[in-house]
């Protein structure tokens, strides 16, 4: 199958393919009859999968240069520099250039019917729980997901008349997405050095709920009810066209019953834990209706989801301590994770936080300091600086000394000696952010 947009491409090479998006893109271009191959900075769980789909995988400039010179096309993660060295040769032989954005673009335009979804938090839990749901209506569908569900992983294909995928505001990538059903989570400041402004921020997210057939929004985000007169979900607010009511939980996970403009269809019990989740399946629910699927299909759907991977993810126990990872890396995302994680924890929590860029915590670092300052057991561990040089006023150093009353590690090895001195059974061990961490978490685990 050759798609609109790469009719004279045979083989495509990927600078940047161990991204969980990137690699969903990937391997969905091999199984369409695509030669691909590409490169990364180091081998991971995700490069290693990728042999299974007949993408070859290369660490080493030398090999990648070879590559290139005989792609047709390069497709280029959006958070490397202009200056990459890949990306220059690329362009210094005149290869045909496509950003991540663009290439997500080119694929949704050959499906008939698209799902996105967007917001700051929860997109990738969302598009997951929209993947479970298509697939419980048994409709024929593709799923690119931004991170790795319990049972599709980040890419999943039974047909092609449904794509559900995540529109992320990075750089204004969402834009470049045409939906039929597009969901708007939330609206948080993120990614603010994409855009001027917090206003600008809110208009970016406007124009794609506006670009859409059917847009929903979530009722009960302030930023989002300043976007205009949507469809809407939540679980406050008693004007939402779909809400949440009667909610109940049982070690975190919670179930209610929906109401359609008023009306109650069913009652959803959810296996994923936290309080967030009900949003996410909201949101999911709306999504699907607008599809035309029954309530039935819906909840059976939402029901089959158990996690993403870094979700509040146990990933073993120490001592009889629980050692638990989440992907939250903004304010408002640890102070939702923590509230859960307080809910299930029997002894004491101590959390491990790795801030993720220094641009990052530097805009919000009152923010971060509001929500980590109460903690009572703290250890802030060294930035993942992702794209960005080193910065000392947005370092983790610098976080420690703000907020006081925590300690500071450089690396495992004193995140190892800390646990050993303090953790016991019934204790919980929660490690935050979206870098390395998880990995470190994974080898103290081995090593402890």
């Amino acid at each position: 199958m050759r798609l609109i947009g790469l009719e004279k491409v045979k083989k495509i090479y990927f600078i940047g393919i161990g991204g969980i998006s990137m690699s969903a893109l990937a391997k969905f271009l091999s199984v369409n009859g695509y030669e691909v191959s590409g490169s990364d900075e180091q081998r991971g769980e995700e490069t290693e999968n990728l042999a299974f789909y007949g993408v070859r995988f290369f660490v080493g400039v030398d090999r990648a240069r070879e590559e290139i010179e005989n792609a047709d096309a390069v497709v280029y993660t959006d958070a490397i520099p202009t200056d990459h060295s890949e990306l220059s040769f690329a362009k210094l032989l005149n290869k045909k250039l496509y950003s991540r954005a663009e290439l997500l673009s080119i694929v949704c335009g050959s499906f008939p019917h698209v799902i996105s979804v967007a917001g700051s938090h929860g997109k990738t839990t969302c598009t997951s729980m929209c993947a479970h749901v298509l697939k419980s209506a048994s409709l024929p569908f593709t799923a690119h997901i931004g991170g790795e569900d319990a049972e599709f992983g980040n890419f999943y294909l039974s047909g092609r008349e449904y794509f559900v995928t995540e529109a992320c505001e990075y750089k204004k990538n969402l834009l470049k997405i045409s939906s039929d059903v597009a969901v708007l989570l939330n609206i948080d400041k993120d990614h603010m050095e994409c855009y001027d402004g917090e206003e600008d921020l809110i208009d970016c997210f406007r124009r794609y709920c506006e670009s859409a057939s059917s847009a929903f929004i979530c009722a009960d985000d302030k930023k989002c009810a300043r976007l205009g007169d949507f469809p809407c979900f939540g679980i406050e607010n008693p004007l939402a066209d779909y809400r949440a009511v009667d909610l109940r939980a049982v070690g975190e996970c919670y179930s209610f019953t929906v109401e359609e403009y008023g009306k109650a269809l069913c009652r959803v019990r959810l296996k994923a834990i936290g309080r967030c989740n009900v949003y996410n399946a909201l949101a999911a629910f709306s999504a699907a209706r607008a599809l035309g699927l029954s309530e039935k299909e819906i909840a059976n759907g939402l029901e089959s989801f158990r996690a993403v991977k870094r979700r509040f993810e146990k990933i073993g126990t120490y001592r009889g301590a629980s050692l638990v990872c989440d992907y939250a890396h903004h304010p408002r995302e640890i102070c939702s994770t923590v509230r859960t994680a307080m809910g299930v924890c029997r002894g004491d929590l101590y959390v491990v936080f790795q801030p993720h860029t220094y641009s990052r915590t530097k805009l919000l670092l009152g923010e971060f300091i509001s929500v980590l300052r109460p903690l009572k057991n703290l250890m802030i561990y060294k930035t993942y600086p992702a794209r960005e040089k080193f910065d000392a006023e947005g370092s983790a150093e610098m976080l420690a000394r703000a907020i006081g009353n925590c300690l500071y590690a450089e690396n495992a090895y004193v995140l190892r000696t800390w646990m050993k001195k303090t953790v016991k059974e019934g204790d919980m061990v929660l490690f935050l952010g979206a870098g390395d961490i998880y990995y470190v978490a994974q080898y103290l685990l081995r090593e402890l």
